[in-house]
């Protein structure tokens, strides 16, 4: 995919008021750790997530992706009405149905011609919504389109650490780390064909790829009440397939690596950043992390990521940047941009 009139004009986002540290989560889950000798501190020793953020309890997931949507829209000067889809792609949506997607367009004030509808694809919703929108611009269909999304970590996190104090067992606690990291924030990433007038500097989107390997679709499923990841393997096969989605990547766009700038990538842990860098030969510095202080918010984790990166200059005006998306399925998705 190539885009030759599709632009970023901004990046809107809301976090979860409520800071939750790793070693408060270990204190709930002290029982287990006892029980099978394993110290304390390992939590934040093996992801590298020092703390996240939790919603209030019963904050609607809607109220959150309104308030990133609206945050995006003034940044850029455009209003609700000039939307011509609104996508919601989170993992946690409000209902089975109706989309979420719509709650968000009835808060924004969008026009009744607007195309509402949500995108399921684990982490990568947001990046799908993207990628939804920068084609329907391409086409001619849209001027403009919001992607947004709003993850909430507080109510499978409860519903684990009951399961690990029930279980106390290692398959069990190696089975449920992973779904600690998680964090709550909102996002909303607004493209246009940049014929409204600039309120703020516009990122042109260069192009996208997207590669799978469903065979591991086992491998991080989320149930109605708990989560099972085998973190190894999905770090294993999903850097590999990251490699793979990188190289394509480069091809599309025509790009060596040393013409990529800067990173953001979906941020999921130390581990994770340190084997993704190393298999696209990479160096950290090119690259901008927010799970430290985040945790891992699913989909809204990676464009979060990108609007803090450009709050703190970290993104520099020409800067070709890669967008970089893993998650459960396996999938990718992977855009350059120029910033």
């Amino acid at each position: 995919m190539k885009y030759s009139k599709v632009f970023v004009d901004a990046i809107g986002y809301e976090l979860g008021p409520n800071v939750v540290t790793s070693s408060e989560l270990e204190k709930r889950i002290l029982p287990v750790l006892e029980a099978l000798h394993i110290p304390p501190g390992q939590l934040e020793a093996l992801t590298g997530i020092r703390e996240r953020r939790w919603w209030d309890e019963g904050f609607a997931l809607s109220e959150g992706a309104a308030r990133a949507g609206m945050k995006a829209l003034g940044q850029a000067g455009l209003k609700a009405s000039d939307l011509g889809a609104l996508i919601y792609g989170g993992v946690c949506r409000e209902h089975s149905e109706p989309a979420t997607a719509a709650a968000v367009a009835h808060k924004l004030g969008a026009a009744p011609a607007t195309a509402v509808f949500d995108i399921s694809n684990a982490c990568l919703g947001a990046l799908n919504g993207m990628l939804d929108i920068a084609n329907r611009i391409e086409l001619g269909q849209i001027r403009a389109g919001l992607a947004v999304t709003c993850e909430t970590s507080r109510e499978i996190n409860e519903a684990m650490i009951s399961h690990m104090l029930e279980r106390r067992d290692f398959e069990t606690f190696r089975l449920s780390l992973a779904t600690l990291t998680g964090g709550s924030g909102a996002a909303a990433v607004l493209l246009t064909d940049g014929s409204f007038p600039a309120a703020g500097r516009r990122h042109r989107l260069l192009g996208g790829v997207c590669r799978t390997a469903p065979e591991h679709h086992r491998l991080c499923v989320w149930h109605r009440d708990r989560m099972s990841t085998d973190a190894t393997a999905v770090l294993r096969h999903g850097v590999a397939l990251g490699r793979a989605t990188w190289e394509d990547l480069l091809r599309e766009l025509a790009l060596s690596p040393a013409a990529v700038d800067k990173l953001v990538c979906h941020q999921v842990g130390g581990a994770h950043r340190r084997s993704v860098l190393e298999a696209i030969g990479m160096p950290e510095e090119k690259d901008f992390q927010t799970y430290e202080y985040l945790g891992n918010m699913g989909t809204a984790a990676l464009p979060v990521a990108a609007a803090i990166a450009d709050e703190r200059e970290f993104l520099a005006p020409g800067d070709k940047v890669g967008f970089l998306g893993i998650g459960s399925g396996l999938n990718t998705i992977m855009m350059g941009l120029e910033w």
